[in-house]
């Protein structure tokens, strides 16, 4: 489900970036560039959308899942920066080795926490935000 998600996310990114860099461009891939000066918002979408959308983005809201914290408290840009700034400076120190690692976390482990769920405390959920949590945090399933 998480990876159906990030390609929904991914394509929803990737057509909103190419009609801005139309708008400003003239063209929807910048052809003799490697890196698209909107790729920005890319980042921005995976740090906003989920602190401010209770942890969904349009990808995991149509796979009915959606990130939290393991303390049962709200997804906050500060948690979003974690789970996405730092492991991906973390995957890309390891040469992407991290990042088979975290799928195959994801995979194998009863939790499904990969990674970068456990450098910002968080998991993926199927649970509802609004259904009752118990004012307890909750423990980590190690």
């Amino acid at each position: 489900m998480r990876f159906i998600a990030n390609i929904v996310d991914s394509i929803v990114i990737a057509v909103v970036i190419g009609l801005l860099t139309t708008v400003i461009y003239g063209q929807f891939f910048l052809d003799d560039q490697l890196y698209n000066p909107l790729d920005f918002l890319s980042w921005l979408y995976f740090i906003i959308v989920p602190a401010v959308w209770m942890g969904y983005t349009l990808g995991k809201k149509a796979m009915d899942i959606r990130i939290a914290r393991v303390d049962g408290e709200k997804v906050t840009i500060k948690t979003m920066l974690l789970r996405q700034v730092l492991a991906n400076f973390i995957y890309l120190l390891t040469l992407g080795i991290g990042i088979i690692v975290s799928a195959f976390m994801v995979g194998i482990r009863e939790d499904k926490r990969a990674m970068h769920d456990f450098i910002a405390g968080t998991y993926v959920t199927y649970e509802s935000p609004y259904e009752y949590q118990s004012p307890e945090p909750k423990e980590e399933l190690v």
